[in-house]
């Protein structure tokens, strides 16, 4: 199958048709958001959705009405965060809720199917951490859950670098063609994981360190790494057909995911993408960026940042002095408010998927392609 037969069955399976920007008149958006702060649910109050959820809080535009979560010392910190939120344990109950116009999905990842699919049930924007899911059975439900979603509502991913203004206009550049076609792609995530969370009963071992079990985040491939992912199919404008790979654990010693891989893809034209990605705690060293070689001259980006070189010399050196997540929250929050609405969830599961495929050629120690694993 060509790239564009390849990309068709996609769209035309997942309804991408669709997702781009849609301009819709205020009016049609809850009568309240033109003019006054979006109401704003927060379901998951873990170190992500408390930390995000801040970033919505300090926008004079959106206000934290409700919080939710099944554990009470969370509950307590959003209490204290977010005087006057009102406190749930079910998120259908904050759901039903007329008054909340958008939810910030912050669970554990293998739960982000579950409750996009009740947020859209429910006619919320939506506002959701990546991945999409953890597995192509979630990615199914997140597509078919868009395909029904009110078309006045925004729904966005977390998928910082679309929306980072630095990554835009590095995008628009090799986009453009200016620097000639993309030929190769470098890109790696070598940096720290997350702390292990300690102190808690046995009993909520697997949900209170979710991210180190691989059947509830993914693994680090789909839950961080899906990242650098998303960045190499925006620019692209299409995902890869093939890839293998190899991961391993060196240095962690609980959970079942890894701390370390390496994996090749393939793009229908022969573009190769090599990855790597590690969670070693290295002091002083980090590298998590996407590097793009053209015909007439390459990049490197990253969230500090771009360098540009046209021919042979860096020609255009920018430093990115701030965390681009508040750029997604902004313009979800205004979007939302004015009517300038998206569907990202397409493009989320497609890159959610690209992370899967990646993982499973590497689980499996065999190639494994686009067609096997979006059946």
């Amino acid at each position: 199958m060509d790239k564009e037969s390849s990309r068709r069955k996609f769209i035309e399976s997942s309804g991408l048709a669709a997702a781009g920007l849609m301009i819709v008149s205020p009016r049609v958006v809850r009568g309240t958001q033109a003019n006054s702060a979006l109401s704003v649910g927060l379901i998951g109050c873990g170190n992500r959705g408390m930390y995000v959820s801040g970033i919505f809080a300090k926008n004079e535009f959106a206000k934290i009405a409700a919080v939710c979560d099944i554990y009470d010392d969370r509950l307590e910190e959003a209490a204290k965060k977010y005087s006057g939120a009102k406190q749930y344990k079910n998120h259908q109950e904050l759901l039903a809720r007329s008054d909340i116009d958008a939810v910030l999905i912050a669970t554990p990842a293998f739960l982000h199917p579950e409750h996009f699919e009740a947020a859209v049930a429910a006619r919320k924007h939506i506002y959701m951490e990546k991945p999409a899911a953890v597995n192509p059975e979630g990615c199914r439900r997140v597509v078919a859950a868009a395909k029904k979603a009110d078309k006045s509502k925004r729904i966005t991913v977390d998928y910082q670098q679309r929306y980072g203004r630095d990554y835009r206009r590095v995008n628009e550049i090799v986009r453009s063609g200016e620097l000639g076609e993309i030929k190769m792609i470098r890109a790696s995530w070598l940096g720290s994981g997350p702390p292990l969370r300690k102190g808690h009963p046995a009993s909520e071992e697997k949900i209170r360190n979710w991210y180190f079990y691989r059947e509830l985040s993914g693994d680090i491939l789909v839950e961080q790494d899906c990242h650098n992912i998303d960045v190499v199919n925006w620019f692209m404008g299409t995902h890869p057909v093939r890839v293998t790979g190899y991961g391993g654990r060196q240095i962690r010693h609980y959970g079942d995911v890894y701390d370390n891989l390496a994996a090749t893809f393939q793009f229908e034209k022969g573009v190769v993408f090599s990855y790597a990605a590690n969670q070693f705690r290295t002091p002083g060293f980090q590298d998590v960026s996407e590097t793009f070689i053209c015909e007439k001259g390459a990049v490197n980006v990253s969230r500090k940042g771009y360098t540009i070189w046209r021919g042979d010399k860096p020609v255009e050196t920018v430093k990115t002095d701030y965390d681009i997540t508040e750029d997604v929250v902004r313009e979800f929050i205004e979007g939302a408010r004015l009517g300038k609405l998206e569907n990202a969830a397409f493009t989320a599961a497609e890159s959610t998927l690209t992370a899967i495929m990646a993982l499973y050629a590497i689980v499996q120690g065999r190639e494994m392609t686009w067609d096997r694993i979006s059946m």
